[in-house]
């Protein structure tokens, strides 16, 4: 249920619920008072104006949106597209994504289509061979709008899904380096023809750590939740804006929800305790949160407004460039080209797949 703070480092069952709730409620507070919120209905508006006046027929891939924000994001676009948009929606509930779809407005155009794709995003053979089904069997040759949601909350320790990589952080980060890789051609194909072609992270830009442990990328050797939870979101800030210097044509975005209302408290990857802990949790925080629908609208607007050209973006909860808010500040950060550099020469190793 608390998607944007992020519970993860305070996630051992040890810790008592006193100090999560005083955390989360100090934290809550701090971002509510950072960022405070636009009107939804401006937001809803700007929305509108913004997929209303598409001279084509928009194609956008939800990874994650299933649930949560994911699917907040995807049922705001399908609604201010009148449903005229082809819209895939990759995750592992197939019942929920035909509910998902089932809500969607019916389109006007022929050319409309909505469809699913099951991928479980913690094996990277799972994303190779989603990416090559969207464009061998369902034809897909532009992408317009890549957004990838996709997460796994669990408070154990290193997990290996099963191709050396810790699921947390598969989850996280190198599923969606995978997945932009896979369709870097669409979205490519969709900027040649003058369209949209923008990518969207979904984690806690800018929330991670201003310097990332390159002796340990992947975090085989030093690996603790409270690392990989501040490792995995400055790992998305480093992948947008090593690709964006390297295709300086597309778009590249890395987002920070705020505190959503979703089911994440349920996740059955979690303690009774922990459940308990965050749902009560999650009662004091209502009054600052929003729900995943809302929360969509705002990243929806991040993603077609604020990322207005080429180049990489980190977007606040409210939709807004966060860096700039920092510029104001006098805190603007940028990563080390050492750093970039680093982990995307790891992540193209570590994220291959073996023919079999």
């Amino acid at each position: 249920m608390v998607a944007a703070v992020d519970l993860m480092p305070l996630g051992l069952s040890t810790r008592t619920l006193t100090t999560t709730f005083l955390i989360a409620l100090t934290a809550s507070g701090f971002y509510y008072y950072q960022y405070k919120m636009p009107s939804l209905s401006s937001i809803r508006a700007s929305n509108a104006a913004a997929l209303g006046s598409t001279p084509y027929l928009p194609t956008a891939v939800f990874v994650g949106g299933t649930a949560g924000i994911g699917q907040g994001i995807a049922e705001s676009f399908a609604h201010h597209t009148k449903g005229n948009a082809r819209i895939f929606i990759l995750g592992r509930n197939r019942q929920a994504a035909e509910s998902i779809i089932a809500s969607f407005p019916k389109p006007s155009s022929p050319e409309a289509k909505y469809e699913f794709i099951e991928c479980d995003a913690s094996l990277m053979k799972n994303v190779q061979r989603a990416t090559k089904e969207l464009v061998t069997q369902h034809g897909v040759e532009k992408i317009n709008y890549l957004v990838m949601s996709q997460g796994f909350l669990s408070t154990n320790g290193f997990t290996d899904a099963g191709e050396g990589l810790d699921k947390k952080l598969a989850v996280h980060y190198y599923s969606k380096y995978k997945f932009i890789e896979g369709l870097l051609p669409q979205l490519l194909k969709a900027k040649e023809d003058g369209e949209d072609a923008k990518v969207i992270s979904v984690l806690s830009a800018g929330k991670g750590l201003s310097r990332i442990d390159r002796d340990d990328l992947g975090l085989k050797k030093t690996f603790s939740v409270r690392k990989a939870s501040a490792e995995g979101p400055a790992y998305n800030d480093l992948m947008v804006e090593e690709f964006a210097e390297r295709y300086p044509t597309l778009t590249f975005g890395h987002a920070f929800p705020g505190i959503v209302r979703t089911s994440i408290a349920s996740s059955p990857t979690l303690s009774p305790w922990m459940k308990i802990g965050m749902k009560t949790a999650m009662g004091l925080l209502y009054p600052l949160s929003v729900s995943q629908r809302e929360c969509g609208e705002y990243l929806l607007h991040g993603l077609l407004t604020t990322m207005k050209t080429p180049g990489a973006y980190r977007i606040s909860n409210v939709g807004a460039d966060y860096d700039s808010d920092k510029k104001k500040n006098g805190k603007e950060w940028r990563a080390s080209e050492e750093d970039r550099k680093a982990l995307w020469e790891h992540t193209v190793e570590v994220t291959k797949v073996k023919d079999t």
